[in-house]
């Protein structure tokens, strides 16, 4: 049987810039990740559950204005990226990028399960995998044109849930006491929440699934296929543009950074000055209230963008870089990496910390995994290609890759 002939990127060929914000983006999703030490409805609604108060209010606030929804706006364009990246070095040696592409996808999808349902069910990779599917066929649109569909895709998300806000006065009694059992549980619902987590693996498994299923499908209804979808088509714009690679001017990244700051974090501020005055209530904050942020996470994500890119571009902060870019080049197994230690801590099976850990402590423990990982990432890159959890190469080629760096053997005079 003859080998395929397409083989993955050689690490020399790597673009940097592009590894130094996969591992920026990677390292800030863990922000919000964390945030499942609490009860599910904490994530959403920060009266749910916990302190919210003095610093622990000043974690909250800072997290919600800086990281959440932006680091996953990021790594939503980067993934959109690398399907233009990878198809088009496929194509221009005249080969097929569909079967690559479905065969990458398919595997990115099983992985994605195993990991919701059997570690953290916060998982984004099944969204990603799901949306990817669906946006093969958008990968020649023009630049213009991507970025048109991938704003039209966002609003579809604020659609949704702008007409379930006006429909909610005209719902069953029984549809609005589950809107608001999901978005403030009875003590005894969080009670039992906090019992499941701290309690063994297979006693987690209902919450798990539960939740798993629900990101799965209504999660991905009302956004997750919206937003991951229109990212990733914003993405593949900017990466056709050169936005992604550093290759833009000085003066065009500046004027992106101020544009995307000034505009996103003035609405993002806003909105959480709404959504106290309306007391966090379900009716307002959980459909009219989250859309400050989710557009507001838009623009402050691409002054990120841009931020990294003027970082990049400078070429005075290169052993800064070098431990984001190998985070970024290892990224899928240090994402898995940080659901196993951080549901370990908090998880029965491990430390059983679940609900016991405010704001405060879980920012501690995001700087002590995000030093673990930008110390240990460029250690294992000198002896390997890529992370252990990329093993996700080889099945998508159908051969399996060397893992191990080939070293010169320099002899030595006799």
């Amino acid at each position: 049987m003859s080998q395929p002939k397409t083989l993955p990127v050689a690490p020399k060929k790597r673009i940097v810039a592009l590894d130094f914000l996969r591992g920026f983006a990677l390292l800030g999703i863990l922000i919000m990740n964390i945030q499942t030490a609490m009860p599910d409805a904490a994530y959403f609604n920060p009266t749910a559950y916990g302190d919210l108060t003095g610093l622990n209010l000043g974690v909250w606030l800072s997290s919600h204005i800086m990281a959440d929804s932006k680091f996953m706006a990021i790594f939503s364009m980067l993934y959109g990226a690398g399907v233009v990246l990878i198809t088009s070095k496929v194509e221009a040696k005249g080969e097929s990028a569909a079967g690559l592409h479905y065969k990458r996808t398919f595997w990115l999808l099983v992985i994605g399960l195993i990991h919701a349902y059997f570690i953290w069910h916060g998982d984004i990779l099944v969204t990603y995998a799901l949306v990817a599917f669906v946006i093969y066929f958008f990968r020649n649109l023009s630049p213009r044109w991507l970025i048109i569909w991938g704003v039209v895709a966002l609003s579809m998300s604020t659609i949704l849930m702008v007409f379930t806000a006006v429909s909610m006065p005209f719902m069953p009694a029984e549809t609005i006491a589950d809107f608001q059992a999901d978005w403030q549980p009875t003590s005894d619902q969080i009670a039992a929440e906090v019992a499941a987590y701290q309690g063994g693996w297979l006693s987690q498994m209902a919450y798990r699934a539960s939740s798993a299923f629900e990101l799965q499908t209504v999660g991905f209804i009302f956004f997750g296929l919206w937003r991951a979808g229109g990212l990733m088509l914003i993405g593949m714009a900017l990466f056709k543009l050169g936005v992604l690679t550093a290759q833009r001017s000085q003066a065009f990244y500046l004027k992106l950074l101020l544009v995307g700051f000034g505009l996103g974090y003035p609405l993002i501020i806003w909105g959480v000055f709404n959504n106290f005055a309306n007391g966090w209530t379900v009716e307002y904050s959980r459909f009219i209230g989250s859309q400050f942020n989710y557009w507001g996470s838009v623009g402050v994500s691409l002054g990120y963008v841009a931020l990294i890119m003027l970082i990049a571009q400078s070429g005075r902060f290169e052993r800064a870089i070098k431990p984001f870019a190998a985070v970024g080049r290892t990224a899928l197994s240090n994402y898995l990496l940080q659901s196993i230690l951080f549901t370990f801590i908090l998880y029965g099976h491990g430390l059983g910390l679940f609900g016991q850990i405010e704001r405060t402590g879980q920012l501690l423990l995001v700087l002590a995994i995000w030093a673990f990982q930008l110390a240990i990432s460029p250690i294992w890159l000198r002896y390997y290609r890529f992370g252990p959890a990329e093993l996700w190469r080889s099945l998508t080629y159908g051969r399996l890759q060397p893992m191990r760096l080939e070293r010169e053997v320099v002899p030595t005079a006799v």
